[in-house]
């Protein structure tokens, strides 16, 4: 679907005193404690959290943890009471799911839906299929059990101020690279490398035509991100895009040389895309505490130079 015929829908700003609800459509998480935590956190900042039926329920059969998912995903969905759904955690499963939901219910209740890592696959699929901009950023069980202060700041301000993705500021910690400067607009298009890359092919990954991308992975050593990226470009997709963001790409211990292999890598591809389109690197976005909201599917505007780095949307990506 090319985004100019698409139906962009915009869920409304989350307001103090209004439910979460939590689904789990990936792993489970092995330490509960931290589902309590991060209900505790959730509530001290003024929200009322309902859990979803079978949150965090865990089946050796994946057909048994498949329907348990589709339920609470669908159900919080459909329940005119949840305003915001967050995800629990990454992992492994939500791709399981994506031939099963029901589009047509979330298209008739845009909401907030929030989760990164393999929540990637839902997160695509979700805009492909319904135009519904949604957010790659901290879930439950991994982040907002404790959140660090950046990823508290930038998290409520894109979820609760129309305004405040204007500018979206990288940690202080990160540093940005300039890999090939420019200054583009683009729906902002991406999420976990691994998840994004198995998408290929499938009815659930969106037009890359157009497209700001950005990307991230973990545990991942240089030859894969490599293959990776080289599919996306075998597949006719990444050099349609106006622009490439490299988040972070976190260490794998065996990967010797990794610093100067991943730089050759980001710089190839970047050689491969058309002339005029930007490409960085240190986005803060990827498995790390100081982690940056992006809102997927809205229109971007990335600028960056050796001297410059500006990003922010263009449009608004709640409603008031």
């Amino acid at each position: 679907m090319v985004f100019a015929f698409m139906k962009i829908l915009i869920p409304r700003a989350l307001q103090r005193g209004e439910v979460i609800g939590l689904v789990s459509p990936s792993s489970t998480c092995a330490d509960p404690a931290k589902i309590e935590q991060a209900v505790t956190y959730l509530e001290r900042c003024g929200y009322r959290v309902k859990t979803s039926r079978y949150l965090n329920r865990s089946e050796h059969d994946p057909a048994h943890t498949d329907r348990y998912k589709l339920h609470d995903l669908h159900q919080m969905f459909a329940d005119r009471e949840v305003r915001a759904i967050f995800c629990l955690r990454g992992g492994a499963g939500a791709t399981r799911l994506l031939d099963r939901i029901d589009y047509g219910l979330i298209a008739s209740n845009p909401k907030i839906l929030v989760g990164y890592s393999d929540i990637t696959a839902l997160s695509l699929a979700v805009f492909r299929k319904t135009g519904l901009v949604n957010f790659s950023g901290p879930m439950a069980a991994t982040e907002l059990y404790s959140p660090s202060g950046y990823t508290e700041e930038h998290f409520w301000g894109v979820l609760t101020d129309p305004g405040y993705p204007k500018s979206l500021v990288n940690f202080s910690g990160h540093a940005i690279n300039c890999v090939k400067p420019g200054a583009v607009t683009g729906r902002l298009i991406g999420g976990n490398l691994s998840v994004l890359s198995s998408l290929v092919g499938t009815p659930y990954l969106p037009s890359f035509s157009g497209a700001l991308l950005f990307t991230e992975d973990v545990n991942e050593p240089a030859y894969r991100i490599d293959r990776m990226l080289s599919h996306l470009f075998n597949a006719g997709l990444a050099q349609t895009c106006r622009g490439l963001m490299f988040g972070q790409f976190s260490k794998n211990p065996a990967d010797e040389n990794r610093d100067y292999r991943f730089d050759k890598i980001f710089t190839y591809y970047a050689n491969r895309m058309h002339e005029g389109a930007p490409v960085m690197t240190g986005l803060s976005y990827g498995h790390i505490r100081e982690l940056m909201t992006l809102p997927v599917g809205a229109r971007c505007r990335l600028e960056i130079s050796p001297e410059r780095f500006a990003f922010g949307a263009v449009e608004a990506v709640v409603s008031c």
